[in-house]
């Protein structure tokens, strides 16, 4: 607040917190709340809304545990509600998009952070802006056609040995989520790097040196220096592509199957398919609660703070 009154006065620094407050009131506090309202009454008819039907409970929420199915876990099988089958699933391939963002991203953010030149990180940087120029729709749509049975990636894969026969990657290889998971991690992959390339900028490098010349290996090097460093961004970027791909509609949708179902699309089928408003925001906000709990978790998991997030 100090800086923002020194350099731009008193009447710019007002109308930037009115602004910002107002776009916080109409487009995020306030339709928020009316959702949330909404969550706690019946789907009626038109000329039931406001009547003796027109009443507040927690059916909604409850529709969640209805419809129990097997499922199995680590071997074992269970008798899980459906929408908690799928919300499980989302979780757990959201956590899988977020590992494998960070395994790429890593050797990526420390090439750029500490081998390259200084001179050519901005052009390396801005050609890993590129594919955001292109909407996320095209990117997904592309990625349909890579990963179609005749498409390029089975094309190179068959004519390299690597597969003796074409596959539907959309259909699931190695689970029915492939498709999305590589389509996800395409996406948000970003949202990974630059969190982490932020981080290591900020490292002494001399510190990397004085291992080497005591004869650290370079993994030693890494897991005891650059990681225990680079733990801000690693968190930021974590938080960052779960929620993102945990909250995604528009991928699972164009390269999902019919065995994968997230449940961004079970929110989309109440809402709109099925114009259940009521269902979809009760699904929308314990959506967001349990995947809230499932941060805070981790976190504390792996003892990270929101300071260290928030740095």
């Amino acid at each position: 607040m100090g800086e923002l009154l020194k350099r731009y006065g008193g009447t710019l620094t007002g109308a930037f917190i009115l602004l910002t407050g107002f776009w916080l009131l109409m487009l995020i506090i306030l339709p928020n709340l009316a959702l949330f309202e909404t969550s706690f009454r019946p789907y009626l008819p038109v000329v039931d809304m406001g009547g003796p039907l027109d009443t507040y409970s927690v059916n909604n929420y409850a529709k969640f545990f209805e419809s129990p199915g097997p499922m199995s876990i680590f071997g074992l099988e269970l008798s899980i509600p459906l929408r908690a089958q799928t919300f499980i699933n989302t979780v757990f391939y959201s956590i899988i998009v977020t590992v494998v963002a960070f395994v790429f991203s890593y050797p990526i953010a420390f090439y750029l952070a500490k081998v390259v030149r200084p001179k050519s990180v901005p052009t390396l940087i801005l050609l890993l802006f590129i594919p955001l120029w292109v909407s996320e729709a095209l990117r997904a749509f592309a990625w349909y056609i890579i990963l179609t049975l005749n498409g390029p990636l089975n094309a190179v894969l068959v004519g390299m040995g690597v597969l003796e026969k074409a596959v539907r990657w959309q259909q699931g290889v190695l689970t029915n989520y492939d498709a999305i998971v590589i389509g996800l991690v395409y996406n948000y992959i970003l949202f990974m790097l630059f969190p982490i390339y932020n981080a290591m900028t900020s490292l002494d490098s001399n510190q990397i040196e004085a291992a080497q010349d005591l004869g650290a290996p370079a993994w030693k090097t890494h897991l005891r220096i650059v990681l225990p460093h680079s733990k801000p961004g690693i968190a930021s970027g974590s938080v960052m592509v779960f929620m993102l791909a945990a909250g995604s509609l528009l991928v699972p949708t164009t390269l999902g199957s019919t065995r994968s179902n997230w449940f961004t699309q079970t929110i989309q089928q109440a809402m709109l398919e099925s114009q259940d408003w009521n269902t979809g925001a009760a699904y929308s906000f314990l959506y967001l609660l349990l995947c809230t709990v499932v941060v805070f978790g981790v976190m504390r998991l792996f003892k990270v703070r929101l300071s260290d997030i928030a740095r």
